[in-house]
């Protein structure tokens, strides 16, 4: 294009580069202010920077629910509070479940950034908080909700910073729904103190370069990504392309939840993935608005399809989501959605159930599923409340050329939380952390194994709400490689071992363990094609047994 040559190229590299580090700058500091453990260990919040018309031009490397989201949340804010209403040292805040992410837990901060009184674009930050308030501590409460405002604070676009000053007001009406306030306080204080930064940078940047050679560095920028994008998606195979699956349920006693997905290539540089085949939307605290489903959706586009280049508004325009209205993945509002967070592995395992389809060489078994119970009650210690998130990640599916690996975040970018840090902020012990043999699903190249993780509650009382999954439906494999083992839950695995349901809700006294259970992936490829040697090395490592080699590889003991 002719505007490719109004910046030069040397420094077209140079704003591209800054805008990146820019976003990621603002994540560190995001992570290093944060009070909380989901935020500061776990890493469930994102970053990104926009130009003046609420356009996505550059994103950190972070959770991708809430990444693909922005777009949406921004221009959201932008419409309650349009650009000659903005001042410097203005700051917008929302969590509402349709306009950002998809659950209230998730709050987004959206600053205008001006130089020399001009608005020049914004820089905008979320972070999951610890709670916000609703039917159980940490806000997820799944089974018996049965509407959102079941679920906590909802907060509609509101100027939470005037002209650099913080509105106690508002402040102090968020803090007074929540269970935790100090670590709600700390991390919403974190998302300002992190746009701050990036503010400064980026005004610094416009000082540098001038508000035109911005504006056409952002022109190139979205029309690469989107040539990069289109380019890639008419290299896939053109046809429709269709997988089903299911959810365990929403609940004790009731019915699965059909997943189903649709994907069109068009064959010259677009995509469309249509998940209206899915359930309807349920009464319980599970569903998935629709910015969520397109946010997953995109990164699971990205990842088959255009890995490495950085996301912004041009690579996103040739992908289309849908879904009906009133379906699972398209819900309306007031429909309850906290528990939200457990469908993001599912649904890229949609997707490349049937991506696998089109491009088997990159499809890869489908993943573990994860565990994000919270545990909370009132201290003993302190008598103050206290929220215990938890991020339990497993196993990655086996893929051509290469087994699946243990212990590492799928497609949520998020990591697991340390035990020590559980056990310093909350009354429990981590009895057990380890790896499950034989659960990886069997094949040429073989799932990743599933996780335990055995919870002691320290506390006279507190309550659970689970949120899990993988339960009644196994991790499927692929091409001839068998599914993960089914995950469990167990309350006293070492007294009756009663069964917990995925998506449960327990009282728990002192003394108790929960021990969680999560699923193994699933394998890639024939079973019998596994290497031998693969076998010996994998029950020397643990991850499989004797009597599951056995079982799974015909193998047999060489005569002593």
């Amino acid at each position: 294009m002719t505007r490719d040559k109004s910046v030069d190229p040397i420094t077209l590299t140079v704003i591209w580069n800054t805008l990146m580090s820019i976003a990621e700058e603002l994540g560190t500091t995001l992570r290093n202010t944060a009070f909380s453990e989901g935020v500061r260990e776990g890493d469930d919040f994102a970053t990104a920077l926009f130009d003046r018309t609420g356009r996505l031009i550059a994103q950190g490397n972070f959770s991708p629910g809430h990444l693909g989201s922005m777009t949406a949340c921004a221009r959201h804010a932008i419409e309650y509070f349009p650009p000659d209403t903005l001042r410097p040292g203005d700051s917008i805040l929302l969590n509402d479940s349709f306009m950002c992410s998809g659950h209230f837990p998730d709050t987004f901060q959206v600053m205008p950034i001006f130089v020399d009184d001009g608005l020049v674009g914004y820089v905008a930050c979320s972070a999951h908080q610890v709670d916000m308030g609703g039917a159980a501590p940490g806000s997820q409460k799944v089974h018996g909700v049965t509407e959102a405002f079941q679920e906590g604070l909802r907060i509609l676009p509101v100027r939470f910073v005037r002209e650099g000053q913080i509105d106690e007001d508002i402040l102090r009406l968020v803090l007074g729904n929540v269970r935790m306030p100090d670590k709600v306080r700390g991390d919403l204080l974190a998302q300002h103190t992190a746009n701050l930064s990036a503010a400064s940078r980026l005004q610094q940047l416009f000082r540098e370069h001038g508000d035109t050679t911005l504006a056409q560095a952002y022109e190139i920028i979205l029309d690469r990504s989107e040539a990069a994008m289109r380019a890639a998606l008419a290299a896939v195979p053109r046809g429709t392309y269709s997988f089903d699956d299911c959810m365990d349920d929403y609940g004790p006693g009731t019915d699965p939840i059909k997943i189903s997905v649709d994907i069109t290539f068009d064959g010259v540089g677009a995509v469309e993935l249509d998940f209206s085949r899915s359930s309807d939307a349920v009464p319980a605290a599970i569903n998935s608005y629709i910015n969520y489903t397109r946010a997953y959706a995109i990164f699971a586009i990205k990842v088959f399809c255009d890995a490495l280049q950085p996301q912004t508004e041009g690579n996103m325009r040739p992908i289309t989501v849908t879904a009906r209205e009133g379906s699972f993945f398209n819900p309306a509002f007031p429909a309850p959605s906290g528990g939200r967070a457990i469908l993001q592995v599912r649904i890229f395992d949609a997707i490349n159930g049937a991506i696998a389809q089109a491009l088997p060489h990159r499809a890869m078994g489908a993943f573990s599923h994860w565990s994000n119970p919270n545990i909370g009650g009132i201290h003993d210690d302190t008598g103050r409340p206290f929220v215990m998130y938890d991020l339990s990640l497993a196993g990655y599916g086996g893929r051509q050329g290469r087994d699946g690996v243990e212990a590492l975040s799928p497609v949520m970018n998020c990591s697991n939380i340390p035990v020590e840090v559980h056990e310093t902020h909350n009354p429990v012990r981590i009895r057990r952390l380890e790896f499950i043999p034989d659960t990886g699903g069997p094949g040429q190249w073989r799932g990743g194994c599933g996780l335990r993780k055995d919870i002691e509650l320290l506390n006279s009382t507190a309550v659970l709400s689970h949120l899990g999954d993988r339960h009644r439906f196994q991790p499927y494999g692929l091409f001839g490689g068998g599914p993960g083992a089914l995950g469990e839950t167990f309350l006293n695995p070492d007294g009756n071992a009663e069964p917990l349901h995925s998506k449960g809700m327990y009282d728990l006294k002192k003394g108790d363990v929960v021990s969680f259970r999560l699923s193994g992936a699933g394998g890639y490829g024939p079973v019998d094609a596994r290497d031998p040697e693969a076998v010996r090395e994998d029950m020397a490592d643990g991850y499989i047994t004797e009597e599951g080699a056995r079982h799974d590889y015909a193998w047999q003991a060489e005569p002593k």
